[in-house]
């Protein structure tokens, strides 16, 4: 995808910076869906603290909730109800501005029977929200997307330059042959840093209907002239993570098991580069987001990331020792479904949203080793 935005005064800066700051006065009224997950809640927050009006929608879907909903978010009034539910979304959108869409399974989940669900929270779903946004005249959404979307990162072969890795086979992984290898010599390839325009191959169910999502919400914004800023998620972490399920990110993973008593099980050789951001990061970047939203149309992409990679057997060891824990046992094992490296550029959404990731790892598990998770 490709596609990007267009200014509602035309391309003239001086109207787009008044149409800006006109904005920045005006309360909006937003409805986040998956409010009240562990992403949403920290969202909810940042809204409400800039001064907008915010309903949530949630579901409290087993796979990110095992308490029951509250009656509120951060303040915001929440309406239980399913984003498939036509009925409910379409109250829920009454005098609505801007949509932030978090509502999605995460993870990669146990197997393939998990798949329906997927298609129906994440697809079908955010299919049934589109088209109450329209019915509504709803014209601005923000959508959670993911890194996931790449599959793996970008590379660069020493004899061919920049190349694609085909997926890694069982044979490999099993073998310890953890490393791509260029699809032309087989030579092993250096990781890089993956931007916005790079091609999208997600190599995960979660992954597909994540893509899906990016590509529903880009005929929308054609359709509707409309407006959408798709953050591309790197591993978010943070206070109030799911402990540790199928569902639940690796950060989460790796401090239940310290909790535990038991140490963090890295997979692979632990060499894995992933990029570490903090979920107040995050929120940050949505109001950012949202701003953006009200001053531009069309469909745009950005890599919500530090900037500040890491791998996952380093995140395991700092987590560890933060939290006075064993240290980690990296394993050999492995998921099919899990990618190599993905390292992010974060220039684009500094460049055009002002967002610039300001928590860094070290502080970030240092807090996150005693923080409160989701039961």
């Amino acid at each position: 995808m490709r596609s990007s935005y267009e200014p509602l005064t035309g391309g003239r800066q001086q109207g787009r910076s008044t149409a800006s700051r006109l904005y920045r006065r005006r309360v909006t009224h937003v409805l986040v869906t998956g409010g009240a997950g562990f992403i949403g809640t920290h969202v909810v927050t940042a809204l409400q603290d800039a001064g907008h009006r915010v309903t949530v929608l949630d579901s409290g879907h087993p796979g990110a909730h095992r308490q029951p909903l509250p009656d509120t978010v951060a303040g915001a009034p929440l309406v239980r109800a399913d984003v498939r539910d036509r009925s409910a979304v379409d109250g829920a959108l009454a005098g609505v501005d801007v949509v932030v869409h978090q509502a999605a399974m995460v993870g990669l989940g146990v197997d393939l029977d998990d798949l329906p669900e997927y298609a129906g929270c994440n697809d079908l779903g955010t299919a049934v929200l589109l088209a109450a946004m329209a019915r509504a005249g709803v014209h601005r959404l923000v959508l959670a997307s993911s890194m996931v979307v790449y599959g793996e990162g970008a590379y660069a072969c020493p004899a061919h330059g920049p190349v694609r890795p085909a997926p890694r086979t069982v044979a490999d992984l099993a073998a310890a042959r953890f490393e791509p290898t260029c699809p032309t010599c087989g030579a092993v390839v250096a990781p890089g840093l993956v931007d916005e325009d790079a091609p999208l191959d997600p190599r995960s169910g979660y992954a597909a209907t994540k893509l899906a999502q990016e590509h529903l919400t880009s005929v929308w914004a054609r359709q509707t002239g409309g407006s959408v800023v798709a953050l591309r998620y790197h591993n978010v972490y943070g206070p109030g993570m799911p402990r540790d399920t199928p569902y639940s990110g690796v950060a989460a993973i790796f401090r239940s098991s310290i909790e535990g008593g038991r140490p963090p099980r890295v997979f692979e050789d632990g060499g894995q580069r992933r990029d570490f951001v903090h979920v107040r990061d995050v929120a940050a970047a949505n109001l950012a987001a949202l701003e953006a939203t009200g001053t531009r149309t069309g469909w745009r992409a950005y890599n919500i990331a530090s900037g500040r990679p890491a791998t996952i057997g380093e995140l395991a060891t700092e987590l560890a020792r933060a939290a006075d824990g064993r240290p980690p046992v990296v394993t050999g094992e492995f998921r099919l479904a899990d990618v190599r490296h993905v390292v992010a550029s974060p220039a684009r959404a500094e460049a055009e949203l002002g967002f610039r990731a300001a928590v860094g790892l070290t502080d970030g598990i240092a807090e996150f080793a005693h923080a409160p998770l989701r039961g």
